[in-house]
């Protein structure tokens, strides 16, 4: 049975793998410095623990086979961009990752999977909203948008070192945008689509949202089931990469926000606000994970927000029930 290591599984992406991970019959522990959230682990061991504590990583690390390093200090762009959170986003980040590969070599780790992101692709590429440049090799010259960005690239380059050097097998996959139920949904690290379920799922009908900026940016987002199969179909194949997991259904905002409005069945008008924004445009370009693991995402973008829609909807009816709040005055 293999032995599995998931930093990260108190987390969204990682909360999901786990289980994943377990219905193929692998033995799972987990680490975070939190329980999950919104669900049970389904980790054969879970560890409450900080993954920048050296006594922490050289423990976890203690007969696995392989790791996928999915923990980091982040969030949508209400906490990456607006520039009050980088330092602790670059030096949390990489110090988890310096730590992961420095006591995964040291217990004779043999396999690495590290979670990159689109936020790693330059600026300069990304100013045309209908346009945007995401192919794996334009990630040089490097000019990401965010310090988040520049953290994900220069691990994504320790990784491929520590491969070269210790000769360890690696598997890097760039996130473009990964959504769906069990996931933040307040508290200002949400990402877009749990932030307009929410917003829409609050609203009355015919009432307003805020959305920031004119709307017209445009993302592509994709499903969770999604991107936990072609991140499994990464690990199990000879293909190193860096290669993006992402859906390439692009939209703007709006009409993201639309879409939810529609499976809510609500008509809302929108108002747009200041806020921080990111690139104008980013999708996700396929091309190379089709040629190297012959496999595209097949869930369209409105059939994941049925499901995310539907699960916010509930946490929304929750917080606002006159009886959870009674029994939190009481507590």
């Amino acid at each position: 049975m293999k032995r599995i290591l998931v930093n990260g599984a108190g987390g969204f992406i990682g909360g999901h793998l786990v289980k994943r991970l377990k219905a193929e019959g692998c033995w799972v522990r987990g680490v975070d410095i939190k329980h999950h959230e919104f669900a049970v682990s389904h980790a054969d061991e879970f560890i409450i623990g900080d993954l920048r504590d050296q006594r922490i990583m050289a423990d976890v690390m203690k007969g696995i086979d392989e790791v996928y390093q999915l923990a980091a200090d982040m969030g949508g762009a209400g906490f990456v961009f607006t520039g009050e959170h980088d330092a602790d986003i670059m030096y949390n980040s990489a110090t988890i990752n310096l730590n992961t590969l420095h006591f995964g070599v040291k217990a004779g780790v043999q396999k690495f999977f590290y979670s990159s992101s689109a936020c790693i692709y330059p600026e300069y590429n990304q100013t045309d909203p209908l346009n945007p440049e995401c192919s794996e090799d334009s990630a040089y010259p490097a000019a990401p948008d965010s310090e988040y960005g520049w953290e994900k690239l220069f691990s994504e380059r320790l990784y491929l070192t520590y491969m070269r050097n210790y000769k360890v097998r690696v598997r890097i996959a760039r996130f473009h945008n990964i959504f769906g139920p069990e996931g933040t949904w307040t508290g200002g690290r949400e990402k877009a689509p749990a932030a307009l379920c929410r917003k829409v799922a609050s609203a009355e009908d015919g009432g307003e949202i805020e959305i920031w900026g004119d709307g017209r940016q445009t993302r592509s987002f994709l499903y969770i089931d999604e991107c936990l199969e072609g991140v499994r179909r990464l690990m199990e194949s000879d293909f190193t990469g860096p290669v993006n997991i992402g859906s390439d259904e692009m939209v703007t905002i709006n009409q993201l926000a639309q879409m939810i409005m529609r499976i809510a069945g609500k008509a809302i008008a929108i108002k747009p606000v200041p806020g921080p924004l990111g690139v104008r445009g980013r999708n996700s370009d396929n091309r190379l994970i089709a040629e190297e693991l012959g496999w595209k995402p097949s869930c369209p973008l409105y059939e994941g927000l049925e499901k995310t829609y539907q699960w916010i909807q509930e946490q929304v009816a929750i917080s606002q029930s006159p009886q959870l709040t009674t029994v939190s005055l009481v507590a």
